[in-house]
């Protein structure tokens, strides 16, 4: 498990990945929150695959945001996405982690500390949020 940075679009996740790579550390793309409600699945694979072939020797989770939403986040778990956040019930959130479990993926009740590169200022903390500074 890498740093986490939140991404909302191509062009962060790339600069996200290649200074993780610069510093020769994991990452960990997370959505923005809710993204899978408002963006879906497919948008997520296809922005952190897109960034990922280009910096391939850059290792961590790509983590989907779909908030208390099971059918969403099942239809993620099921289209190929390794990592999800539910905010849900509890019972909704262990019938998930079964699924995720069986797929070889992971569900995440809580969306893990992170650097939002949305924020203003924070690409110019990114080496050092990386850096665990």
């Amino acid at each position: 498990m890498g740093q986490a940075v939140v991404v909302h679009g191509l062009d962060q996740a790339r600069a996200a990945l290649a200074a993780a790579e610069r510093l020769g550390v994991m990452l960990d793309l997370l959505s923005g929150p809710g993204a899978a409600c408002y963006a879906g699945a497919g948008w997520w694979q296809a922005l952190t695959g897109t960034a990922r072939a280009a910096h391939p020797s850059v290792a961590g989770r790509d983590i989907l945001d779909c908030a208390d939403e099971a059918g969403l986040a099942l239809e993620a778990l099921r289209g190929g996405i390794r990592a999800v956040v539910f905010e849900g019930a509890e019972a909704q959130a262990e019938r998930l982690a079964a699924i995720a479990r069986a797929l070889g993926a992971e569900v995440l009740t809580s969306r893990p500390p992170a650097l939002d590169l949305g924020e203003a200022g924070a690409a110019r903390r990114l080496a050092a949020w990386l850096a665990g500074k």
